[in-house]
């Protein structure tokens, strides 16, 4: 989907964005430690290949969530989107990163996140 994002828009939609990245973040987490089991020839609490296998659907269902709605996803550790944008006639990307309380940096398309300045 290729959508161009206003900074309100963006902004509108950060806090189910945030929220989201929780699912994302923690579901994150508990694949490290199944991970960390599996290879180490231990166990866990949070389970084995069942549980794996959900927390990867689940993490899928949030990205590709974001990707419908036209938002690029960047990263998962960290969590990084971007909204596409355009400012005074320049093509953009409003982002954001886990972590951060609300969306104030964009950086132009072709830089990427080095080129990070505030809104």
């Amino acid at each position: 989907m290729d959508r161009t994002f206003t900074v309100d828009e963006a902004r509108a939609l950060l806090p189910s964005v945030i929220e989201e990245a929780a699912v994302v973040i923690a579901a994150r987490a508990d694949l490290a430690e199944l991970d960390f089991a599996r290879r180490s020839g231990g166990r866990s609490e949070r389970g084995g290949l069942p549980e794996i296998k959900g927390l990867q659907a689940r993490i899928e269902d949030v990205l590709s969530g974001w990707s419908g709605r036209g938002i690029e996803v960047k990263g998962i550790a960290p969590v990084l989107v971007d909204f596409p944008a355009v400012l005074d006639g320049v093509s953009v990307r409003l982002c954001w990163i886990e972590g951060e309380s609300e969306l104030a940096w964009y950086h132009r398309t072709e830089l990427g996140f080095a080129g990070r300045r505030r809104l």
